[in-house]
């Protein structure tokens, strides 16, 4: 990869460094974690998979907004990668599965980088206006307004919310699993960023209702965890497809409550925003081959 992309992605990572008035010394941290920041990007599509988990087929979502060089690649990690076999029956089928990648850039040079999948989530194809009824499902679902002291910093970043609902589809809590921050500023301004995005989505989420799952095999328990992606940001999502951002993910958090699921499970940072993921679900293949 060559100077011109080196150049977006030193832009990307540039974004939000001088956001705010800082000292010396904040100047100084935000330098030092810049340098530590890696530039991602994340993109979808969908695989078709053989009946020995060998694919067969992979079609990237908005290709033309991916360059060329970028889009090549993952054409190529995608295609080796091998499955385990999707058995319906006991006998092996051919599968479909969504997947969403995130791609990061390190080891940059004056004129080139190193670009690696560092992370892959799959699930089923699902269709929004016909969600099924073995789902947790939103009602309201209203976004939180943008905090005052996280705009004025032009601070942007995606808080992974986990909520527990009860059997009366409200929620019964709720919390800030992960804070991912896509601007760099100080160690200092970072932990601000994140406390006040935290902080504004769980006090949001605590209005939210939901539709419990009236079929299936999850319908009788005692409450439900979904996962809750809100994302913070300046531009619409369609116009972030496909583009370089700075990417410094947040420590992780355990829900008090029993989630039904390993306290780090792979692929949850890539879940769409918008969207309610049932926790302790697993609906996608599993991937026997290395990401990259």
């Amino acid at each position: 990869m060559r100077s011109s992309l080196f150049l977006a992605l030193a832009l990307a990572l540039a974004l939000g460094g001088g956001a705010a008035c800082i000292d010396a010394a904040d100047a100084q941290s935000a330098r030092e974690v810049r340098k530590q920041t890696e530039a991602s990007m994340t993109l979808s599509g969908v695989i078709d998979i053989g009946r020995e988990g060998q694919v067969e087929g992979f079609q990237l979502d908005h290709r033309e907004k991916v360059a060329a060089d970028v889009a090549s690649l993952v054409d190529r990690t995608v295609k080796a990668w091998r499955f385990q076999p999707v058995l319906v029956d006991g006998a092996p089928v051919q599968a479909r599965t969504a997947v969403r990648l995130r791609l990061l850039a390190d080891n940059l040079t004056d004129s080139t980088m190193q670009i690696r999948v560092a992370d892959a989530n799959f699930g089923k194809l699902h269709d929004e206006k016909n969600p099924s009824s073995d789902d947790v499902t939103a009602v309201k679902l209203r976004p939180p307004m943008y905090p005052e002291k996280a705009a004025a910093i032009r601070g942007q970043g995606v808080v992974l919310l986990l909520v527990k609902v009860g059997r009366d589809g409200k929620v019964a809590d709720v919390v800030a699993e992960r804070t991912n921050l896509t601007t760099v500023g100080s160690e200092r301004t970072m932990q601000m960023l994140r406390d006040v995005l935290a902080k504004a989505s769980v006090r949001n989420a605590r209005d939210w209702t939901f539709r419990p799952p009236t079929t299936g095999e999850d319908k009788d328990r005692e409450f439900w965890t979904v996962r809750v992606p809100v994302s913070y940001a300046f531009d619409p999502k369609e116009t972030r497809y496909g583009r370089w951002s700075a990417y410094i993910p947040g420590p992780r958090q355990q829900a008090p409550w029993k989630t039904g699921e390993e306290a780090q499970a792979a692929g949850t940072d890539l879940l769409p925003e918008g969207g309610v993921y049932m926790v302790g679900r697993n609906e996608g293949p599993r991937l026997l081959t290395p990401l990259g």
